[in-house]
Order: C-alpha cells, then structure tokens, then sequence
C-alpha cells in the first residue's frame, strides 16, 4: 500500500527526535559535547530560526558542518559525497558504543529503517539496506525471474557501469539482449519518444538512471513508469545521483524497483546505499546473496521460507553504525529541506552554465530544459583536452571535478550541493576562463 503522504510528511518532521528516542543517534546539535557552539571552529547545528533568513549566511553555516578540507573546492559529489558532522559523530558513536559491549546492533539498524524508509517515500518493509547503488541494481539484475533467452533489456547509453555491467553479465550468461537509447534529447517528450520507440514485444525491463551521471539529465520517470506499466514491462530507477540532489518519493514515482548510493549526494557513510522493491513483487526477485536474516522459516535439508518483505537481500551482518549513518544523513537533509537543497544546487548550477557558456571556445552539454536540468554541470573546450583540463583545474586552481570519458564526451563535470558557495562558482568560470586562454 502506498504510504500517506501526511504520514509521510509526519516521519521526516520527527525523523531526528524519533531517532534520538529510539537510541539509534542523540538529537541534533547534542553529539558529542563538542558539537558545543565553536567546537573545532564551526556553530552548533542546527541554527536558530532567524539564521535561516539570510540566504548565504545559512549556506555559510551548513558549510561549517562538513569537515571537508578548505585546501581545495569540491565538485565531485557526484562520485562520492563528503558526509557532514551530524553524520560522523552518529556513526563514531554507534561504533564505539557496539565495540565496548561487542554486539552487532541489530536493534539500531532496525530503529533506523522506518525513517530511512520515510525520507525515500516507501514502506519499512519494502527497504533494504545495501552497500552502493552497483549493488541494488545487481540484486534485480540478477534475481530478476521474468527474463529468458531473447529476452530485452533496455537502458540509456550514459547508463554508470554501476548500472549496465550486471545486465551486460547476465546477457552473456542466459542469453538476454541489451537494447539502448540515447538520453541526450531536448525535451522531455521527445526523451519519452526514443524510449517508446526502443521498446519492442521482447522488452522485459526498463532501467534508467532517475539523473544521468555523465550529463546530469534528469529522466522524466514518472511519465516512464505509465508506460512500462502499460505494458506490464519492469521498471528498476538507478538512483545513484537524485538521492538527496532532491525530495524522491518511491511511490509516486511509480517505479518496481529503485536503487541508490547513499554517499554521494546524501552525504552518508561511505559504502552505504539501499534497496527499495514495491510490496507485492518481492518474488518476483530470486535472492542472489542469501543467508542469516534472510529468511522467515527454515527446516534442513530442503525447506526455506524467505522473509516476507525486502530484508531477504540483506544477508548475514550488517555494519549497523552505517545504517545509522544513513539514518543521519537523512535527519540532516531533512533539518535543511530537500526542496531548499534541490533549489540551491540547481541554482549554482545554472550560475556555472551561464558563466561556462560566456567563456569562447566553452561548450555546456548539460541539458539546458528545466525539467532536464539537475545539480550537475558538464562542459567540454574545444582547445583543451579533457584529461589535461580537469588536471589543471586540481593541480593550478585547486578545484576537484570529473572528467567524462564515457560515449566520447570527452567532458568535464561539475557537482554543485548545499556546501558549495557562489564564490566556489565564480572560482570555477576564472579558472576555465584563464586555462583556456592559456592553451
């Protein structure tokens, strides 16, 4: 059943507090004690009210939550998300606390499921704890029942391998076919229209990435899953880049399955991400890792009855101070609000693209349509190669971005999140200004 919104809405206002009581983690701006106003140089968090007014201010002080070296300007959340302090000391401190007693904390991961599950608009029990996206995705890729010799896969060509390689595997095992589409249309319509066109009577699954990470195309997935359910086609979202870049609700967005890496844009642990698989078509998946946890009913030799909701993919122990983490990350997303972190990213976004686009001999592949456009700006020059622009960048102006090899962009991208500042932008546009004027 899909969860109410108003209850919804309930959970992710009481995400933190729940939390707290729950023992998972202590509430905002209590851990530890030097999480004190000036501790290790930054305020307490969260803010008074009237500290939010001020729109930069604010961002100054979200910025003072991340330990995140100064050295340099980071623009690479798109490949892994520095976490903030909130989420460290909950991890440090449930690690050290299941350490002193030596008890895996299964109680903690448990506590922490119902509001993970909150911030990504599903049910507990459709939700499982994963490592990264590449894992998520594997798990249906690999387990998916339905698929037989002949049968199609269909993907964008800017797909991460994190989410093409365990489809390309299990074609050259059993037989299916892979089909792609380009993403890089225009509008959203005609995007919907190559995909409509690419479905053919043997297209089993589709599978796109909810924003792409080469570009940063955001697919419009709602309209997507109307269509494969029109035809009764599975729909998996690789959710690698849109969890925490902006608010995702599972349910509305109508998808089978959704998978996504939690320390990226979400700022959690490193090595952390989940599952979710719509109540009803757990089945439809064969649990390819099983073992202790994964199962409701077992009688040796031969009789297994799997757990009746998405825990059957998280087999043996899990790092239950991650999870926390996890649990965290969303607490603190949630303090400054998603929709606020969507509209600031995507604003420095546009601030870089315009700036970028000034420059001669600059072109933004990004897509320019509002409903395409998300937190990640990649552009390429035509002076410069990209491996020695992105190299200049780090090594002369000390500004860690991407670059983008995949389909022959031959590109540069950019990650703009909370922690990023105008300034960081501006600093972006006068250093590929001055280093391709220098080529």
């Amino acid at each position: 059943m899909p969860l109410d919104p108003n209850s919804r809405r309930r959970a992710l206002r009481t995400l933190a507090s729940g939390l707290a009581g729950a023992g998972v983690l202590p509430a905002l701006g209590a851990v530890p004690d030097r999480r004190a106003a000036g501790a290790a140089g930054r305020p307490a968090w969260p803010p008074p009210p009237a500290a939010r007014d001020d729109e930069e201010a604010f961002w100054a002080l979200v910025r003072a939550q991340y330990p995140l070296t100064r050295d340099r300007v980071y623009f690479n959340t798109g490949g892994l998300g520095p976490a903030p302090y909130p989420v460290l000391d909950a991890q440090a401190r449930t690690a050290a606390d299941l350490q002193h007693v030596s008890e895996t904390g299964h109680d903690r991961l448990e506590a922490a499921r119902a509001p993970v599950a909150a911030f990504f608009g599903c049910a507990p029990d459709e939700l499982a704890f994963m490592r990264n996206a590449t894992e998520a995705n594997s798990t249906v890729a690999s387990g998916l029942k339905a698929l037989r010799r002949g049968d199609e896969v269909l993907f964008e060509s800017h797909a991460h391998p994190g989410g093409s390689i365990p489809w390309v595997s299990r074609a050259k095992q059993e037989g299916i076919r892979i089909r792609i589409f380009e993403p890089d249309a225009p509008t959203p319509d005609a995007l919907l229209e190559r995909i409509e066109r690419a479905i053919t009577p043997r297209t089993r699954v589709i599978q796109v990435s909810h924003v792409t990470a080469p570009t940063g195309i955001r697919m419009p997935v709602e309209r997507i899953a109307a269509l494969a359910k029109a035809r009764n086609i599975w729909f998996h979202i690789d959710g690698a880049q849109s969890a925490g870049m902006f608010p995702v609700d599972v349910h509305a967005l109508g998808c089978d399955s959704y998978g996504a890496s939690c320390h990226k844009w979400m700022g959690a642990p490193h090595g952390t991400g989940v599952l979710y698989v719509r109540a009803g078509r757990f089945d439809d998946i064969a649990p390819t890792e099983v073992g202790a946890y994964s199962d409701a009913g077992l009688d040796l030799p031969d009789r297994l009855d799997y757990a009746p909701s998405a825990r059957r993919f998280e087999p043996g122990t899990r790092d239950a101070a991650s999870v926390v983490g996890i649990a965290a990350a969303a607490a603190f997303l949630t303090e400054i609000g998603l929709a606020r972190i969507q509209a600031r990213g995507h604003g420095l976004a546009r601030r870089a693209a315009a700036g970028l686009a000034a420059i001669g001999g600059v072109e933004v592949v990004s897509p320019s349509h509002a409903a395409l456009a998300t937190s990640i700006t990649t552009f390429r020059a035509a002076r410069v190669p990209f491996a020695q622009l992105t190299a200049s960048l780090l090594s002369t102006h000390k500004l860690r971005c991407r670059q983008v090899a995949e389909q022959g962009l031959n590109a540069v991208r950019v990650s703009t999140h909370l922690f990023t500042s105008e300034a960081d932008v501006d600093r972006l546009i006068a250093a590929v200004a001055q280093t391709v004027r220098e080529a």
